[in-house]
């Protein structure tokens, strides 16, 4: 007797290659998570690849009774219900190495284009506008000037910190377990509130579990010197954004850079949108191709784990 093909629905973008792979191996299964036959998809499904934006929810999880393992094409954790999944004995796999370098990339990248104001050029200019430009566009502080806060020094935020120490910053980090001195990098632990009064830098790294929920707010917001920078590449869900609003206003010279949003797409009525020292990003952190095609590569967790194999990411129980 041939024994039937796992079923496998992926719910939002892998790689070609990882696509490929999984369908000589498996009934493969395209189908958005908002898209009408999506819970009809599911309900027989063996495994689930998701990305971000699929919230598999314990009344979502109910309609796929057949479930053994999900793949999470990521790092983070907070759209799938792991009690339930524990409950159900549903097997979850992540790629929790597979940003990293992208997302501390991305920070600096920000971090630079705040610091150092750069302008192309496509034509020639006269002297007096060559100097002009060179007269306006001057970067006011040094990396090396400044000193930086990490709040979460997970496997981002040890590497920020890495990068950090490596420009000539000092770092300092908050974090809820006590860090060993050799997996620090140089970084300095402080309590949250000195993190937030000290720094002229603080960027956020924490996960998303439901007690960080609106973690930075008025209390640790007021903190900040005037003419910080707030960097989220996190959570959007991490910060209070009617707070961070308004310490905004009171404070024009601060500048927040926000990559995440507790709702994405953002709505019309973001109380960031609008203020001229805030930059709203569209999620672009772990936006490279090579991030990308490995957080793809769960799928081969997802056939470990069908093929009673040990994987080599499973989610923390």
């Amino acid at each position: 007797m041939v024994s039937r093909l796992k079923k496998i629905v992926v719910s939002e973008h892998v790689s070609k290659e990882a696509a490929h792979w999984l369908a000589t191996r498996c009934q493969m299964i395209m189908c958005r998570f908002d898209e009408p036959g999506f819970a009809q998809e599911i309900a027989d499904a063996d495994a689930l690849v998701v990305h971000t934006y699929t919230i598999l929810d314990r009344a979502r999880l109910d309609g796929a009774l057949n479930l053994k393992v999900i793949g999470r094409a990521g790092t983070g954790l907070d759209n799938i219900d792991l009690e339930v999944c524990r409950e159900r004995g549903i097997e979850v796999v992540y790629r929790p190495e597979a940003n990293t370098q992208a997302v501390v990339e991305y920070v600096f990248c920000l971090l630079a284009d705040a610091l150092r104001p750069r302008q192309t050029m496509n034509c020639a200019v006269d002297h007096s506008t060559w100097n002009q430009l060179r007269a306006d566009l001057v970067g006011k502080r040094q990396m090396n000037e400044l000193t930086l806060g990490i709040l979460g020094l997970g496997r981002i935020g040890k590497r920020v910190a890495r990068v950090g120490v490596s420009f000539g910053m000092r770092v300092l980090y908050n974090d809820l377990l006590d860090i060993p001195e050799h997996d620090r990098f140089g970084a300095e632990a402080v309590s949250v509130e000195t993190l937030f009064s000290s720094c002229d830098v603080v960027s956020l790294h924490v996960d998303g579990r439901e007690s960080n929920r609106n973690f930075v707010r008025d209390g640790l917001l007021q903190r900040m010197k005037k003419d910080a920078l707030l960097i989220n590449t996190s959570r959007g869900f991490i910060v209070d954004n009617a707070s961070l609003a308004n310490v905004l206003k009171k404070n024009q010279e601060m500048l927040a850079l926000i990559d995440v949003h507790e709702s994405e797409p953002f709505p019309d009525d973001y109380p960031l949108l609008g203020l001229p020292n805030v930059r709203l990003y569209p999620h672009l952190a772990s936006r490279s191709v090579f991030a990308m095609r490995e957080m793809s590569w769960v799928v081969k967790d997802v056939m470990a784990v069908l093929e009673g194999r040990t994987p080599e990411y499973s989610a923390p129980q």
